[in-house]
């Protein structure tokens, strides 16, 4: 799967989660999920769970603490189907 599609789905993902809607029509790479998009800590619990189902992949605690910006979460899914 490329980036791109990664990306895209990402976005799609984040939507269900971000409490700032608008921030998703123009993220980036570098939007940071909690920050930017205003996903609350324990929303990104059910991010990266909902990730693990979309993508059929497991992602460990110390992977999950260290997705920060939704290239972060590109990057690791990116990874993970290679």
């Amino acid at each position: 799967m490329e980036e791109k599609e990664i990306f895209k789905e990402m976005i799609d993902i984040l939507r269900l989660y971000a409490k700032d809607k608008e921030g998703l029509d123009k993220a980036t790479m570098a939007t940071h999920i909690l920050d930017d998009l205003k996903v609350n800590s324990a929303r990104l619990v059910d991010v990266i769970i909902k990730c693990e189902d979309v993508f059929g992949i497991a992602i460990e605690d110390d992977e999950a603490d260290k997705i920060r910006t939704v290239g972060d979460a590109v990057a690791l899914i990116g990874k993970k189907l290679a």
